[in-house]
């Protein structure tokens, strides 16, 4: 199966498609190299098949989703790569999509942003609905990543991603909301998130911060366009691959690594964080708003080990949240007094009456005294910090930085 990569209304390159796995088989015609995505060299005249199939496959959703087996018997379909041709590829986090040869299709009718969406995907994806006769693969729910149970939705003419939690305290859309309430006392640019409710089950609702003009480009993508040697940090290779697009992006990691010390926040991996750039012209715009940072809070930890503090792994740069604490470079911006009803405001947030189904009270007392147990050390932290941006080691670094697998959580 021939098709055009294309970017918007941009022709990028002439691909063939193995339409039994949905993997590029060659790469026949490069047309415009400059808006390949992010991350896929070139060499000699000839682009890297091999990182445009991992961009390619990351773009499906992962095999490891909360009910996707399900959702792939009832579809019919054996490998979730298939639902990418469904949709041409299309996204709303990017304005990539594979256009089939021979096919008039443009982008002002078929993209996601200014177009409708079918919403059989998510019926599928979220409630195990049977497949209708005329069921309709056009959905951005084909390309949506993580582990967890999500759709999108347009929620009063705006496109809204709804995602759920993971067994047994179901507890990450009432994290969703207090990180980004944390964020707001912080004046930490971010992504606002409500709740609702569903089936007895609460998820998490955030706007699409991603325009029709703008994209989304991860921390993993950006940093494979260096090569990094052994004596470079994580973090300084992120920085260093930043600086190469004119942006000193310091100040807003300092911002990331703060507050997901706050929330105890175990899953920013390279993947949910990242820069913004213009589809068009492709000018670098800064740090995207701070989004998914649900995985916090002891999730998914028993009560005890909340109240104790232990056993709180860290990324996305060091794998103790103490030593990542060290790579920020200041805590000046920090404005401790308006974090100082954290731990009502928790409390307030775990207030809601259905959550006792899986939240029990010593839970929740012991969730915000967390909080303010860690804001407490941060401010002492703060009192006596001295800068070691020059004294950054590999030491303690992040080795395999992925998503976290929560079906190995639930026996899934």
């Amino acid at each position: 199966m021939k098709c055009i990569l294309m970017h918007k209304q941009i022709a990028v390159a002439e691909l063939e498609l193995d339409e039994a796995t949905g993997f590029i088989k060659k790469i026949i015609n490069i047309y415009a190299s400059e808006h390949l995505p992010v991350g896929v060299s070139i060499r000699k005249g000839i682009a890297d098949r091999a990182a445009l199939n991992v961009w390619w496959t990351d773009r499906s959703i992962p095999a490891s989703r909360s009910g996707i087996r399900e959702a792939l018997e009832i579809l019919d379909l054996k490998d979730t790569k298939m639902l990418l041709i469904r949709c041409y590829g299309l996204s709303l986090s990017d304005q990539y999509w594979m256009k089939p040869e021979g096919t008039s299709l443009i982008w002002n009718q078929i993209n996601f942003f200014d177009n409708s969406f079918s919403a059989d995907m998510g019926d599928v994806l979220f409630e195990n609905k049977k497949k209708a006769e005329n069921f309709d693969f056009n959905s951005p729910d084909n390309t949506s990543d993580g582990c967890l149970k999500k759709r999108w939705k347009i929620i009063d003419g705006k496109h809204c991603l709804v995602k759920g939690g993971s067994n047994p305290f179901c507890q990450q859309p009432f994290n969703e909301v207090i990180a980004s309430e944390i964020m707001e006392r912080l004046g930490v640019n971010h992504v606002p998130y409500t709740i609702m409710w569903s089936g007895g089950f609460p998820y998490s609702v955030c706007e699409d911060f991603v325009t029709s003009d703008t994209e989304l480009v991860s921390a993993w993508r950006i940093m494979q366009t260096q090569k990094k040697n052994n004596n470079t940090s994580v973090y300084q290779h992120f920085v260093n691959c930043c600086a190469t697009f004119g942006i000193n992006i310091v100040p807003e990691l300092d911002r990331m690594i703060v507050t997901d010390y706050i929330i105890a926040n175990e899953d920013r991996h390279l993947n949910n964080f990242g820069l913004l750039r213009n589809a068009e012209t492709l000018e670098w715009l800064g740090f995207a708003p701070i989004y998914d940072s649900g995985s916090c809070l002891g999730y998914d930890k028993v009560t005890a080990h909340i109240r104790s503090g232990q056993d709180i792994i860290c990324k996305p740069f060091k794998k103790h949240h103490a030593e990542q604490l060290k790579l920020v470079s200041s805590f000046d911006w920090i404005d401790f007094n308006r974090l100082a009803d954290v731990e009502e405001m928790v409390a307030a947030v775990l207030a809601d009456e259905k959550i006792k189904d899986f939240v029990d009270e010593g839970r929740k007392s012991a969730i915000s005294a967390s909080v303010g147990k860690r804001i407490q050390i941060l401010k002492d932290i703060a009192g006596t910090h001295c800068p070691l941006v020059s004294q950054i080691t590999t030491e303690d670094d992040v080795e395999e930085d992925v998503a976290e697998d929560y079906t190995m959580k639930m026996g899934i």
